[in-house]
């Protein structure tokens, strides 16, 4: 895969060439065929690192332009997310936890019901007809608090009924604690479910025992089957998170498909409290070729009718198709922020605790100074080495958790992923543009 880190290398901040057919013009996430000749010239161009004849090939084929993403952070952005950390603590011992076992670094806690619906009133205080809204619920292991979730997504119903806005729930689980109650409630209410698996049984038990040790796997798949079997308007998904000890990919990914999850998702660890179980270049190399490897059979099937849950290639093909750019990995700081058990407000779920992206509190607002600050500190233009970057604005620059913390171990594996994704993109829009209407 090294091979394909290094066609995926940047080499012009203004554009990158796939697969000898394609331009991809970051500026924009747009996609477009080209003949062999101007494909040939920015070959050559950006080879010689020659940006002004880069972007004056750009400006005779009339793709250059005002820039969609200019310099200026958002101001007083709505908030469209919260996550409440409703269980500050975890019946798992997880090897990597980034959580710190489920509390943060301090001592276990539960989230008060106050504290709860006084989000829940953060969520919609800017919110009006027609406006959509995510609450999420995660830990530590959430179900340790199951009337909290409850009491909130009812108030939630309420509220938005009465401001004639749309509510969707999610909740990130270890699965152990699941109910069929649960599932009645999460169908109900049409919940997005993540269940945390990391594989088959041996796999699993070592990266996310028990607190005694003894592994979870089968307590899981005991707990979640009722859930899969109910599920219409809930949607259960397994989330997986690679590890050196866990890079089977594709065997991985059919397991879960045959066992019926929605979506099967992977996520390389980059960070751990103590650096335990973190990828290295090598082992995030491996990783890329099984992605690859479950992005072809993903495509294989696409081109049969069939479908194959892949999340990370059904995401990618979306995010190209619409032409996704931003100048941030995703909404932390800006539209959605986390909630701690104690009501202060964080950057998103993984900074509860962290002073250093602490944003107010739900009781006394968003600190509006903090956000605004750490929006024009983590904007991608200000990030080194993004700005030169052809993948920035399909980046984002990465988890600002994880670059905060380790800085980019990543960016090969992530470019690579998405030059691959790309090439896939052109060739299923191609022959199968359907599937992008459904």
């Amino acid at each position: 895969m090294t091979e394909l880190a290094a066609r995926a290398a940047p080499r012009s901040p203004d554009v990158h060439l796939v697969d000898g057919r394609h331009v991809f013009v970051p500026d924009g996430s747009r996609l477009y065929d080209v003949d062999e000749s101007t494909y040939a010239l920015l070959d050559r161009a950006t080879r010689a690192g020659d940006d002004a004849a880069v972007r004056d090939q750009l400006a005779r084929l009339g793709l250059d332009g005002t820039p969609y993403v200019d310099d200026v952070p958002p101001a007083r952005p709505p908030v469209r997310a919260l996550s409440l950390a409703v269980a500050q603590k975890c019946n798992l011992g997880c090897t990597y936890c980034y959580a710190d076992g489920g509390g943060f670094g301090g001592p276990a806690a539960d989230m008060p019901l106050e504290t709860a619906l006084a989000s829940v009133d953060l969520l919609f205080a800017e919110v009006g007809p027609g406006d959509r809204v995510n609450l999420a619920f995660l830990g530590g292991e959430p179900l340790l608090n199951r009337p909290v979730i409850r009491a909130a997504t009812a108030r939630a119903v309420e509220v938005a009924g009465r401001r004639g806005a749309e509510v969707t729930f999610s909740i990130t689980t270890n699965g152990t604690r699941l109910t069929a109650d649960d599932g009645d409630f999460f169908e109900e209410h049409a919940f997005a479910v993540t269940v945390s698996l990391d594989g088959p049984a041996l796999v699993h038990d070592r990266l996310r025992p028990f607190l005694g040790g003894r592994g979870s796997y089968e307590r899981v798949l005991e707990r979640v089957a009722p859930l899969l079997q109910r599920q219409r308007r809930m949607q259960v998904s397994a989330r997986v998170t690679v590890t050196p000890v866990n890079l089977g990919l594709v065997d991985t990914l059919d397991t879960f498909v045959g066992l019926g999850f929605h979506g099967v998702g992977f996520s390389p660890l980059l960070r751990s409290p103590t650096g335990r179980d973190e990828l290295g270049r090598a082992e995030l190399m491996t990783m890329l070729g099984e992605m690859v490897a479950c992005g072809q059979e993903f495509e294989r099937r696409v081109l049969a009718g069939e479908r194959y849950p892949f999340t990370n290639a059904v995401t990618a093909m979306r995010e190209i198709h619409r032409g996704t750019h931003r100048p941030y990995p995703c909404g932390a700081g800006a539209g959605y922020l986390g909630v701690s058990a104690d009501g202060d407000l964080a950057a998103c779920h993984r900074f509860v605790g962290d002073p250093a992206a602490a944003f107010g509190s739900v009781t006394e607002g968003i600190d509006r100074r903090r956000q605004l600050r750490w929006l024009d500190e983590r904007h991608v233009h200000r990030q080194e080495p993004c700005r030169g970057c052809w993948a920035r604005y399909l980046c984002g620059g990465g988890c600002h958790h994880e670059v905060i913390a380790r800085g980019r171990p990543a960016c090969d594996y992530i470019r690579g992923w998405l030059h691959w994704s790309i090439g896939a993109y052109a060739r299923l829009s191609a022959q199968r543009p359907d599937w992008f209407a459904g």
